[in-house]
């Protein structure tokens, strides 16, 4: 929790941040994703100075059970001194402990988005989905809470203007809107009309900027001049003797060349929406359909 320190923007995450999209895929199935096409509504978490400060946290809790189906779960929510914005003790359940920070007793707006990220841990807990280290496996867990939505909650816990700041997640806040837009590709949504922060505003065009150029790269139709211009040099070095194409990341190129014994041409790049690598043969106009997430992808090889 940033409170009142410089805030870290950009996206240094953003390799894990798609890693943790593929795993919640691989882990949950399309089927299942799209159980979650309603985010979190900000009726449903809504918390006012006169709501009496325990049971308002545990309605709020109670309804982040709801959303994420976890209704044998039971959360109970205390308050104390604490470095970090919120804590649960991951057990086997039913019961599970969560300790928020005692800065939220006068900062309530904020309890649902602490929350979210807390309840997402005990269910990534009963999935048994992890990723190794702290820092990427809290980097996977705001990447699902915003996925599943309710991740926007800790988006617009970014404030920031020029004596303080407040963020909540170990996200940035561009990271937190590029997920929250990738979401909002998926299922059609406005998560705009939720925010309150002018800066979780900002943060979220900034996501949305790129999580739609993550559909404009070739060897998508969609993809600009400049990209169609270079995935041709690199497919032309891809057909020559001994040529290895686009090796990779290098210069933000997603896309590499295979031609395994004496087959024909293939590109392998990453799906727009769960980024799963998906591999498709060289020869023009190509449909394709990620097995993954579903999504049909239209291509020009």
């Amino acid at each position: 929790m940033a409170d009142g320190g410089p805030v870290e923007h950009g996206f240094p995450h953003l390799d894990t941040v798609r890693a943790a999209i593929t795993a919640l895929y691989k882990r949950l199935s399309y089927d299942t994703v799209q159980v979650f096409a309603a985010s979190v509504l900000p009726a449903d978490v809504a918390f006012c100075d006169q709501d009496d400060l325990h049971l308002g946290a545990q309605r709020v809790a109670r309804e982040l059970v709801r959303h994420f189906r976890l209704p044998d779960a039971r959360m109970v929510v205390g308050f104390r001194e604490m470095t970090f914005a919120a804590n649960v003790e991951l057990t086997s359940g039913p019961e599970y402990f969560i300790e928020l920070n005692d800065r939220f007793r006068t900062h309530r707006r904020d309890i649902g988005a602490a929350l979210a990220h807390e309840v997402m841990h005990v269910y990534l807990h009963r999935l048994g989905l992890s990723f190794p280290g702290t820092r990427d496996n809290e980097i996977l867990t705001d990447t699902a809470t915003a996925y599943l939505g309710a991740g926007w909650l800790l988006l617009d816990a970014f404030r920031e203007d020029g004596v303080s700041s407040q963020k909540l997640g170990y996200l940035t806040p561009e990271e937190f809107g590029y997920v929250v837009a990738k979401r909002a590709l998926v299922f059609g949504e406005d998560p705009e009309i939720w925010f309150t922060s002018p800066q979780a505003c900002t943060a979220y065009a900034k996501g949305r900027d790129l999580a739609r150029r993550d559909g404009q790269q070739p060897p998508l139709t969609a993809a600009g001049w400049a990209g169609r211009h270079r995935y041709a040099r690199d497919r032309r070095h891809a057909r020559e003797p001994g040529g290895q194409g686009a090796p990779g990341a290098p210069g933000g190129v997603a896309y590499s060349f295979t031609s395994p014994g004496s087959g024909p041409l293939h590109v392998v790049f990453p799906c727009p929406t769960c980024h799963q690598r998906i591999r498709v043969p060289v020869r023009g106009r190509v449909r394709a359909r990620c097995g993954l997430c579903r999504t049909v992808l239209e291509c020009d090889t």
